[in-house]
């Protein structure tokens, strides 16, 4: 069983309060932190972002060209028409031309800017949800013990999404820019009374996205936290259904997960107010701006001021200024989010505790000696150390088994021993090399460790033992018959080739516990460290397992084992016992030695046989 539990307490998970420091930072800024975030972006995708602008800028600059097409064809076509009576056909057929090339072009800038902004969106969400990826698998198990998977589940996909989800207005907004100058120009060209009466609005705007952006942001920020929160309930619920079911909890757990979905949908309400609020004033400005053109052009025409191509131009192009407008807009209302999104995201990049490896190889093969000097380890979280000056010495091909307690520190050693976990104090060797200076791949290579939650995967029996690895399937049957597996491998309908269902749901828990042993085995590793790793098999088949691994340790083609075991049957194979108990070595000898001189030792592996004895 796993000391895990006593060892780092329910408090070593982060708190709501934790959760949501990002809802509490500073959020006068957010509009400063913003655009350094846009910059960031943009600089990593220069090339294919400046594609997408010069489509916005085609787009922009035929939407103000259509204006001006407009108002020609006012002035050149239908004024004369209505004088005459009766349309000029050369006249028609140009503005009908002017027209056409216009679509068209400003077309092709839509498709542009849609398509090539699209793949900038996409792009940095993967090669961002890639960092974070490789990030988690580089930082030390202590760091992910101190954060939920469903948090975790978050940072790589809500948050990043929306960390980059500004990307997706952005191109737009830069190009109009240029659509909104050249409007601009194109406005004072036609009348600078108008154009001045006019983009009085504007300020007005810019104010409103002041304020809108530091109201909103708090409320984005507790959004985005409560996402982390829903993933980490529903992650909880689906890998415990079997719990929840058996228990009867499904009423429970459904009103548990109501709860926080309910959070997230007040809060996403909360947001979506204020945005509701802000998006019919960045709507109604720009037309209020064409009402006062509109009605003050009337009688500047009347009046002889000025010409009624250049009123409906003018107007026409404060409706083209009212897109640019509100595509600023947009991007200033993801502002907020991106910025939300990037601190928890940045959080993760940032996350200090990457567990550094060395460049040693170990030479030869055959199994390795082990020799544990001196280790000291306690949980960052903890009161006190869970190990304290163990000291143990294994020599090649020996089978050594530790005993203990629940709490008494033999997952915590299995960890070590892998160095999911470093010590504070003491060292682990093999054959006289630190394993804190081996490779990464060294390590892997020389070392496996069985753990005693076996975790099987959606795909076929050669993909759970070889992980993808290049083993024959040779190799793999080998590994199978070592275990006493290939037996019930060999009756499945497909062999090797058989889907075992998410977790292997397919398969009896002694079953999945053997394939996660083959899964170690057929990497022929020189150390085999099995954390209680046999508890479901059939005690008679765990004896053919362990007699079949000395075997091949005798012939000096098996591992040294180390293996944390109840059963006196398995403890007796072994070579030594080593019995823990709160963490320090208590005794340690041969199964009957131990047996004969502690009464601790004696009472717990007879407590344990009589407990199975009822079961059975």
């Amino acid at each position: 069983m796993s000391d895990r539990t006593t060892a780092e307490p329910a408090s070593a998970a982060p708190s709501d309060a934790d959760e949501r420091d990002l809802g509490t930072t500073d959020h006068t800024h957010v509009t400063g932190r913003g655009f350094a975030l846009l910059g960031q972006g943009i600089r990593e995708q220069r090339f294919l972002f400046s594609l997408s602008v010069i489509g916005s800028v085609l787009y922009g600059a035929m939407t103000v060209a259509d204006a001006w097409v407009l108002g020609w064809a006012t002035d050149h076509v239908i004024r004369p028409s209505f004088a005459r009576g009766e349309i000029a056909k050369g006249a028609l057929a140009g503005a009908i031309a002017l027209f056409l090339a216009v679509a068209i072009l400003r077309g092709l800038g839509v498709i542009g800017r849609r398509l090539i902004g699209g793949v900038v969106f996409y792009r940095l969400i993967a090669d961002y949800r890639r960092r974070v990826t490789r990030k988690y698998l580089s930082l030390p198990m202590a760091w992910h013990h101190r954060h939920p998977t469903g948090q975790l589940l978050s940072n790589a996909n809500a948050d990043v999404e929306a960390t980059w989800s500004v990307f997706m207005p952005l191109p737009m907004a830069v190009g109009v820019i240029a659509m909104l100058v050249a409007a601009i120009v194109a406005m004072l060209a036609a009348d600078v009374v108008l154009t001045i009466v006019g983009l009085i609005v504007f300020p007005a705007l810019f104010a409103i996205n002041v304020f809108y952006q530091r109201w909103l942001s708090p409320k984005v920020s507790y959004a985005q936290s409560l996402r982390g929160d829903v993933s980490s309930v529903a992650h909880e619920s689906f890998d415990g259904a079997l719990v929840v079911k058996s228990l009867g909890r499904e009423a429970d757990e459904t009103e548990r997960f109501t709860k926080v979905t309910h959070e997230l949908r007040d809060a996403n309400i909360a947001v979506g107010r204020i945005r509701s609020m802000f998006d019919p004033l960045l709507e109604a400005l720009p037309n209020l701006g064409i009402l006062l053109v509109i009605v003050l052009g009337v009688g500047r025409v009347a009046s002889g001021a000025a010409d009624p191509g250049d009123v409906v131009q003018v107007a026409y192009l404060f409706t083209v200024v009212a897109f640019p407008v509100r595509a600023i807009g947009w991007v200033l209302g993801e502002l907020p989010r991106s910025v939300v999104g990037w601190e928890r995201v940045s959080s993760v990049l940032d996350a200090e505790g990457s567990m550094a490896y060395g460049s040693r190889t170990l030479p030869g093969g055959g199994p390795v000696a082990l020799d544990i000097d001196g280790l000291t380890f306690g949980y960052a979280d903890g009161d006190r150390d869970v190990l304290r000056g163990i000291d143990v010495e294994v020599e090649p091909g020996k089978v050594i088994a530790v005993v203990g307690a629940t709490g008494s520190g033999k997952s915590t050693l299995t960890s070590l021993l892998t160095r999911l976990v470093d010590p504070q104090h003491g060292a682990i060797r093999v054959d006289g090399h630190d394993i804190r200076e081996l490779s990464h791949a060294e390590l892997a290579k020389a070392i496996a460790v069985v753990p005693q939650a076996t975790f099987l995967f959606d795909d076929s029996v050669r993909e759970n033992v070889t992980l993808g690895g290049d083993f024959s399937d040779e190799d793999v049957w080998a590994a199978l018959r070592t275990v006493q597996a290939d037996g019930f491998v060999a009756r499945l309908p497909a062999g090797l080739d058989a889907e075992l269902g998410e977790r292997g749901t397919t398969l009896s828990g002694g079953q999945r516990q053997r394939l996660s042993l083959a899964r170690a085995l057929v990497r022929r590793p020189r150390l085999l460290v099995m954390d209680d790793a046999t508890s479901a098999v059939d005690p008679e088949v765990e004896q053919r397992i362990l007699k079949a691994l000395a075997a091949h340790t005798a012939d000096d083609d098996g591992p040294t084992v180390l293996v944390v075991a109840y059963r006196k049957a398995t403890i007796a194979l072994a070579d030594e016992v080593v019995f823990l108990d709160d963490g320090v070595i208590a005794d340690r000898g041969s199964h009957d030695e131990l047996v004969a001189r502690s009464a601790d030792y004696r009472n717990l592996v007879n407590a344990y046989d009589h407990a199975r004895e009822v079961e059975s």
